[in-house]
């Protein structure tokens, strides 16, 4: 299947009402925008409305951009708040709900075709606040934080959120498939001899072995949420030839692209 690079602006996609009316859904990427091994949504309720959603044969990620709520599974209840994530696994239905005091919003995304479909249980859920997890090394002085992986229940992928400084990393790719979104920060997104500007809600989605750069040109620290499949880390990165570019990983065959030899990025809003 042909995959190329894509950044969309997630506000300039139409939202659609989910049922009930509270709760409204930017589908950004997946399979309608010709990405289909990851679905990003962007979830979206005024204070105090509530959803009922399913998992059903997908795994689901959620992380919370902003405001407070609850995440409610049979009788289990976990609390929601800014820069929290969740993991559900397949087979799970729940109710989103906003607090009281602010507007809920929240990045979902959906692994269609997980590694194993089998239905979880309530208990099964996880959520964990960002603040909490431990800071790791990347390269070029980059730090990620993971959210949730296999070693937390998650079967088919990494949650992370990745600190990108000033500074701009050579040209990688990696040999996951991945969608991004930009939290804060400003910079440009480089592929294939393109460059796309990018800014707090900035959505891309990254097939596996696309040469690229996330350059943060603003005066601070960019940080985005990511989530990649398969599973490894986030500091698996590798130059154009196939040489790592963090020490103890094993080279690989250069690019290109395991999906497609045309990679011209492609940019929505």
């Amino acid at each position: 299947m042909t995959a190329r690079p894509l950044v969309v602006d997630a506000a300039a996609v139409a939202p659609r009402a989910l049922e009930g009316g509270a709760f409204t859904e930017r589908a950004v990427l997946g399979s309608h925008a010709g990405f289909p091994w990851l679905e990003q949504s962007v979830l979206e309720s005024q204070a105090g409305g509530s959803a009922r959603r399913a998992t059903g044969a997908t795994e689901e990620l959620l992380f919370v951009l902003a405001g407070d709520g609850r995440l409610r599974i049979g009788e289990r209840i976990h609390p929601l708040e800014r820069e929290s994530g969740a993991y559900l696994p397949p087979g799970i239905e729940y109710e989103l709900e906003a607090g009281e005091m602010d507007e809920l919003r929240i990045v979902s995304v959906r692994i269609p075709d997980p590694v194993d479909a089998t239905p979880g249980a309530e208990g099964a859920a996880v959520v964990r606040r960002l603040a909490d997890q431990e800071a790791e090394a990347a390269t070029t002085d980059r730090e990620f934080r993971i959210i949730n992986a296999p070693s937390t229940g998650l079967r088919s992928a990494t949650h992370f959120v990745g600190y990108i400084p000033t500074a701009r990393a050579p040209e990688h790719f990696h040999t996951y498939d991945e969608v991004i979104y930009v939290l804060d920060g400003e910079g440009t997104f480089h592929a294939q001899g393109r460059s796309e500007p990018l800014a707090p809600g900035s959505c891309i989605a990254l097939p596996s072995r696309t040469v690229h750069c996330l350059e943060n040109t603003g005066p601070g620290v960019m940080r985005v949420a990511a989530v990649f499949r398969p599973a490894g880390s986030p500091a698996a990165a590798y130059y154009p030839d196939g040489t790592p570019a963090y020490e103890g990983m094993p080279p690989v065959s250069a690019a290109p692209s395991a999906h497609t030899n045309d990679q011209s990025v492609t940019h929505r809003r």
